[in-house]
């Protein structure tokens, strides 16, 4: 599973020129609204360098990183829920991802139009939460109306389904989104069913000028605010900055970064706070044939995390032959390891460590 986050915003935030700078997709960028008309997507490996030191180590024939999915959706405005602009056409690109990327534009530019007229982080924000909830309520409208006439035979599920739904509702109709309403453990799974949008946690991407790098200018505050009060992060980036550094090499790019003070680029940051934010992590396997990385949820068990790589692998899983990677690097062999009693069989109930090197043996 590799993490796939959808970018949105309103036209002339600076989506389309952060999803070229983050892909080297090269999707079209213009200074007037609705220039991207089909979804844009591209899929980036995830920067690792233990997957360079394993692969020095087995000289394997092919390294393969994981990868993240960046989702460029057209810009949004006030009633895309009802069709707006070409509103419906893609919020419902929105549903399949994991995360959302929202970005703000945070920088003045009277070359630039802004589709309110004015630059207002928080006010672009609220135009944007809004339309996602009128297009979940429509969701859970449709939804709560179905069951009413399941729930009446009886059908305990369906009953539990309606009271979701129902509850879904009140909140969406408050304007508020679902990830800020409190949900017990047996309305979770009934809830993720219904695949809301507002449900998605969210990353704000706070595009600023270059010379207001690297803490983002005074129009960066409110929109930090606002995401301290539910939870959230600001990233702030520099979508020019961004491109010229998609087009270095590793060593360009970290001199070009330290000039405005950055430590890594805004695709490094996003990748980091994204996997904390989805509670993921990375193990690897390491051969001759292949080094490769795997992304899986932190509670993730031996068996779950093989079934990553194959259905198979989980369903006749044996046991999970796992070294940790520092062990690794300090002891220079598999060998090493296994002779300072390191190296560990585990089974079905042992929980994946982020940078576990794992071999995994099964039956089919």
């Amino acid at each position: 599973m590799g993490l796939k986050i959808g970018i949105v915003g309103l036209p002339n935030v600076g989506k389309s020129t952060m999803f070229n700078a983050l892909t080297k997709a090269g999707a079209a960028v213009a200074n007037y609204p609705f220039c991207t008309i089909d979804p844009n997507v591209g899929i980036v490996p995830v920067p690792d360098e233990r997957l360079q030191k394993l692969a020095e180590m087995y000289k394997p024939e092919k390294v393969t990183p994981t990868t993240i999915e960046f989702v460029d959706i057209a810009g949004l405005v006030k009633g895309a829920s009802t069709g707006e602009g070409l509103g419906n056409q893609f919020l419902g690109h929105i549903k399949e991802v994991d995360a959302v990327l929202h970005v703000v534009r945070c920088f003045e530019d009277p070359n630039i139009v802004h589709v309110s007229g004015k630059v207002d982080p928080v006010g672009d924000v609220e135009i944007i939460q809004t339309e996602l909830c009128l297009k979940d309520l429509e969701t859970v409208s449709a939804r709560v109306r179905k069951l009413e006439k399941n729930s009446k035979s009886g059908d305990k599920d369906a009953q539990l389904a309606l009271s979701v739904a129902q509850k879904a509702s009140k909140i969406l109709e408050a304007g508020t989104p679902i990830r800020k309403g409190e949900w017990t453990k047996e309305e979770f799974p009934t809830l993720r069913e219904l695949q809301l949008v507002t449900q998605k946690p969210v990353l704000y991407g706070a595009n600023v000028l270059e010379t207001e790098l690297p803490a983002g200018g005074p129009l960066v505050d409110p929109l930090r605010r606002l995401a301290k009060e539910e939870g959230s992060q600001v990233v702030v980036i520099c979508g020019k900055v961004e491109a010229e550094v998609a087009e270095l090499s590793d060593e360009e790019a970290k001199v070009y970064l330290k000039e405005f003070g950055l430590e890594e680029s805004g695709l490094h940051q996003l990748i980091r706070l994204g996997y904390q934010l989805l509670g993921l992590i990375t193990f690897l396997t390491a051969g001759p044939t292949e080094v490769r990385a795997w992304t899986v949820k932190k509670s993730s068990t031996a068996p779950q995390a093989a079934g990553v790589i194959h259905s198979d692998f989980e369903r006749g899983f044996i046991r999970a032959e796992v070294m940790a990677y520092d062990d690794l690097i300090k002891y220079g062999t598999q060998q090493a390891v296994k002779e300072k009693g390191l190296y560990r069989l585990e089974g079905k109930e042992y929980i994946m460590q982020d940078g576990d090197v794992v071999y995994f043996r099964f039956n089919v």
